[in-house]
């Protein structure tokens, strides 16, 4: 594991001045990739997968020539690191793949999960095979440890009601949790509540899932009709200009000198700096998900 990383603070409880918020509120775990030699018993985003040498490595086969290309490890997320995992299954290990190449229609890298308990590994497959193309550098994630660290998210602003939206303007229930909001201009509330306040930036498990490049599209399951839950998000920038707050303690000497790819260490990058948000169904882990392949489990519920 990688050296902690503290999140400061909200500057108020956004729930305390907008009571409606309370039941919306989601926990989800900031995983922080930091560059690191992660081995396969540890979590990781771009390190090697602790995978069964009996298992058929997955392939691609669409939207590039050549024979099928073997998929690229994204993240392996062990559930003692990041227990909100259990909360999607009875698996003890989430593994995630892609595709190296950017496929329609939003020429996002096409993903594949498999979940797995740890313990039934037991012989370790040594000499993974690689892909034959990349797309581009950035579909190729650095080899970073994790330092998983949980918070409590609330809804981006187009994910609210359009009256809790006309709320966030309104100086006076601001001023109820202490707000230190006078300056702000109606725009400048909503930054406060999207850029501070609501969706953690950066990989994380669980939570709200962001919006900005689209309005927030409905996910239901095409097996048992439930919403989908967020289950990862794969960022481009662990922050960015309107985001600072979110910045960890630890990281804010090396942020403020602007070296190396301090906000994004995986150097990964999702179309134009955006993310890719892959989603779960809450009744089986097994059924299918938007922009991947159905998922392999050995724990089917």
């Amino acid at each position: 594991m990688n050296t902690t990383r503290t999140t400061p603070p909200r500057r108020l409880d956004v729930a305390e001045a907008f009571p409606e918020l309370g039941p919306l509120a989601r926990p989800a775990y900031r995983l922080h990739p930091r560059p690191g030699s992660p081995s396969v018993h540890e979590s990781s985003v771009g390190g090697p997968l602790l995978w069964p040498a009996r298992q058929q490595w997955p392939t691609c086969d669409k939207w590039h020539e050549g024979p099928p290309n073997p998929l690229l490890p994204v993240a392996q997320l062990y559930a003692r690191d990041v227990p909100l995992l259990r909360s999607f299954g009875k698996a003890d290990l989430l593994q995630v793949l892609w595709c190296p190449f950017g496929h329609p229609p939003d020429h996002k890298p096409p993903t594949a999960l498999f979940w797995r308990n740890a313990a039934d590994v037991t012989d370790v497959l040594e000499a993974p095979p690689r892909p034959f193309e990349v797309e581009e550098d950035h579909y190729v994630p650095e080899p970073c440890a994790l330092a998983p660290e949980p918070v409590t998210e609330y809804p981006a602003y187009l994910d609210l009601s359009g009256e809790l939206q006309r709320r966030l303007s309104d100086r006076g229930a601001w001023r109820v949790a202490g707000g230190e909001v006078d300056g702000f201009d109606e725009i400048d509330l909503q930054s406060l509540y999207t850029g501070e306040l609501s969706v953690a930036p950066g990989w994380k498990v669980g939570g709200w899932p962001p919006w900005g490049c689209t309005d927030p599209i409905a996910r239901f399951c095409i097996i048992c009709g439930a919403g989908m839950t967020p289950l990862l998000t794969i960022a481009s920038d662990e922050w960015d200009g309107g985001t600072t707050g979110w910045i960890p303690y630890e990281d804010r000497d090396l942020a403020e000198r602007g070296g190396g790819n301090v906000s994004n260490p995986p150097e990964v990058q999702v179309g134009s700096a955006d993310h890719l948000q892959i989603y779960v169904c809450p009744n089986s882990p097994a059924h299918p998900y938007p922009g991947g392949s159905h998922p392999h489990t050995d724990l089917i519920q």
